[in-house]
């Protein structure tokens, strides 16, 4: 029998080699259609009594990324038509839905012939857990193999076996940090774990996959034989009365209870070790199945599964340009950005002539990326060989002349007109016809920047966030002459590096920086008002944000603060800026000396290490203290929450950003916007705009006018509109796939 997705071939020992390959994809994924050759497959081999069992392995560079968009989209589009059609019933549906893949994977392991997975690259969600369903699991020794369960990352949980099969394979602590983490592992450390049997050379691994079945491989899994233990022992057992409680205070801390299938995952595993394994695969199959009605795992698979892949893969490419291959990038300004650019570009594999002022500032630029390869040697992320190749591609230079034949030019020098005017005239002045010029500005809009250039339609903005190395979100600002050619070579760039972009129309701030400024205004609105520094940073962390409104505010920089306060005072006027806030930043900068991390001193003290960073003792003698007990939490929450999306939701008002996907996308990139919203502008939808237009017209009679909703909200409310639906992004995530 042939196969679309698969192909059979067995030798003469009789094993089966069962090689996935699907046609026309860089990765193999689970669709409805491999599910159902995979199922055959397993019948074909189980009935052969010529075959003695079968090696399963991926005809690609990598093993499989999991389950495909359309199958995502589509079990969501499901649970949407069932409740509208049929909600006494759409439960049960669901149910039986979801369990077709736990069946398929629990066929596949009581079928009566061992199976052996054979891991040659990244392995991960339902791949993993098919290969956990096998009897043998082989794993190639290379640095490209990475096996992983990371559905809590988007909001679902291992729904197909996994939190039953790992605790088995290993200790349940274990077990519970890898799901509920969602963390990569090397083939050393899953062999550790227990969770896969061999490593084997690369080439040598189906040969090691077959001697484990020609060795005597038992086809039953240890669960499945009598006399079965768990792996450190029963949950009601000493270790366990130990565990579990903290494990639970553990997750509280660190989640605040606003991710329900990380609680799901305990849950499962919790009940799923005290009964039978078939048991156990019910109690997931229906924890999955709940989890799947949440709206937190809804918004979290739409933006940060579906959304982020779609942005990734270019959604907002125009048509019509040739795509461009990199031969030579250029980076002006070779400070702590410029550096993080040309290390990002070069680990790509693109050549990339890293320019400033003189030889030695070049060179100390070049020497950030041979700082960061260093450490990845180190850790064993990196060969050394490897490290070499990247710094290779790397020429620190002063000479403009080097940047002939660059298809790209990243500018990031410092955020000054003048030096930049100068710079977009030497670089011009080499730069071949058609070549694209982009400026890395944070606060300068890119139409005046354009300005200084002689050919403005191939310039456009490619806002980098620090530290470029680790920052995955990438803003390409259009000025109003910008090309689509200059658009398109800008997003084939930042895919070319890995990174994900959204494209943000020109504006003060951009997208990102505009509500990362409400965040951290709203924080300086409640110091003045007297809430305690500490109560102030925990609750923005309670809301779901990776770090408080102060600490982000000292990364950034005070003084950096008190500049773009100034410069949009001297725009726009006094009334732009409240000036509460201005005095705020004046007396931490002018009067303390306290300009952030930089200098060891802002909100936050700053000691040498081991000691930790702590909120400075001052703060709470700028203003008087009001008492903690008597301050409302969750009104702190929604203020922090409201103001966010308020601004994302005006930057769509304003045509700055035109898509709800990268308004999503960018609010969680690019500062942490609570991930369990999915994003500033799923928070609103998820609400319901005119819940949220009640709320912030509340909060602005106790908060001020910054929380009125704007005219757009309240023209959506009484339509009944969401974002998704009024801007073209699909109300469902099939929709949107």
């Amino acid at each position: 029998m042939s196969y679309t997705n698969f192909t059979v071939d067995t030798d003469a020992d009789g094993i089966a080699l069962v090689t996935w390959d699907m046609p026309g994809k860089s990765m193999n994924v689970f669709t409805e259609e491999v599910m159902a050759e995979l199922d055959a497959i397993v019948d074909a081999v189980t009935e052969d009594d010529a075959i003695k069992g079968a090696v399963i392995t991926s005809g690609k560079s990598s093993f499989s990324g999991g389950a495909d968009l359309t199958m995502i989209g589509a079990m969501f589009d499901r649970i949407h038509e069932e409740k509208t059609r049929n909600p006494d019933g759409a439960a049960q549906i669901l149910f039986d839905q979801v369990g077709r893949m736990t069946g398929l994977f629990r066929k596949l392991e009581t079928c009566g012939k061992p199976w052996v997975s054979a891991i040659n690259g990244v392995c991960m969600g339902g791949a993993f857990e098919m290969s956990l369903a096998c009897h043998g699991r082989v794993a190639a020794d290379a640095d490209a193999v990475k096996m992983a369960l990371p559905e809590v990352k988007v909001g679902i949980f291992p729904g197909a076996g996994g939190t039953q099969r790992v605790p088995r394979l290993t200790n349940q602590q274990d077990a519970l940090m890898m799901m509920t983490t969602g963390q990569n592992l090397n083939p050393k450390k899953a062999k550790s774990l227990g969770l896969i049997h061999e490593i084997a050379e690369p080439d040598a691994l189906i040969d090691t996959a077959r001697k484990m079945i020609l060795d005597g491989l038992k086809p039953v899994q240890p669960w499945d034989e009598k006399g079965f233990k768990l792996p450190g022992g029963k949950v009601w057992s000493p270790q366990g009365a130990q565990l579990w409680p903290a494990v639970s205070a553990t997750l509280r801390k660190q989640s605040y209870g606003n991710y329900p299938a990380a609680y799901a995952i305990l849950k499962c595993v919790f009940e799923g070790l005290q009964v039978p394994f078939d048991t156990g695969l019910r109690i997931e199959q229906r924890y999955f199945t709940e989890i799947l009605q949440t709206p937190e795992a809804y918004a979290m698979v739409r933006s940060l599964f579906v959304s982020l892949q779609e942005l990734g893969k270019g959604a907002r490419r125009p048509d019509g340009v040739e795509k461009t291959s990199f031969t030579k990038v250029g980076v002006i300004g070779a400070g702590f950005m410029g550096a993080g650019i040309a290390y990002s570009t070069a680990k790509a594999g693109i050549p990339v002539v890293l320019i400033d002022r003189d030889q030695e500032a070049a060179d100390k630029g070049k020497a950030h990326s041979e700082g960061l390869v260093a450490a990845a040697v180190k850790k064993r992320r990196m060969t050394q060989e490897q490290a070499d190749a990247l710094l290779s591609l790397i020429t620190p230079t002063s000479d403009y002349g080097a940047l002939d034949g660059a298809e790209l030019v990243v500018e990031a020098v410092f955020e000054d007109r003048d030096i930049k005017k100068t710079v977009t005239e030497a670089t011009e002045a080499v730069l071949k016809p058609g070549a694209v010029f982009a400026s890395n500005t944070s606060t300068l809009p890119i139409t005046g920047l354009a300005e200084n250039s002689s050919r403005p339609d191939d310039f456009v903005g490619i806002h980098f966030f620090s530290p470029v190395d680790r920052m995955m979100l990438v803003e390409v600002i259009l000025g109003e002459k910008t090309g689509d050619k200059a658009l398109a070579v800008a997003l084939d760039y930042v895919q070319a590096i890995k990174k994900t972009p959204i494209v943000v129309n020109d504006t003060r701030g951009f997208y990102v920086n505009r509500c990362v400024m409400r965040y951290m205004s709203e924080a300086y609105s409640m110091l003045v008002e007297g809430i305690p520094p500490a109560m102030i940073e925990n609750v923005a962390k309670m809301t779901g944000m990776p770090v408080g409104p102060l600490a982000l505010n000292d990364e950034v920089a005070i003084d950096l603060s008190q500049k773009i306060n100034r410069a949009t005072i001297a725009d726009l006027g006094t009334d732009a800026i409240d000036p509460r806030h201005v005095e705020l930043i004046d007396t931490m900068v002018d009067k303390h000396g306290r300009l952030g991390r930089k200098n060891v001193r802002g909100f936050y003290d700053y000691p040498e290490k081991p000691a930790k960073k702590h909120l400075w003792p001052g703060l709470k003698e700028l203003y008087p203290q009001q008492d903690a007990e008597t301050i409302d939490v969750e009104e702190l929450k929604k203020r922090y929450l409201a103001t966010i999306a308020l601004e994302a939701a005006r930057t769509m008002e304003e045509g700055i950003v035109t898509d709800p996907r990268e308004a999503d996308v960018g609010s969680i990139l690019g500062f942490g916007f609570a991930p369990y919203t999915g994003g500033a502008v799923s928070y609103i939808d998820g609400l319901g705009v005119q819940a949220f237009v009640d709320m912030c017209a509340d909060l602005a009679t106790r908060h001020g006018n910054h929380f009125k909703p704007t005219p757009l909200l309240l023209e959506m409310a009484k339509n009944g509109e969401t974002f998704y639906g009024r801007f073209g992004a699909g109300e469902r995530i099939g929709e949107a796939a």
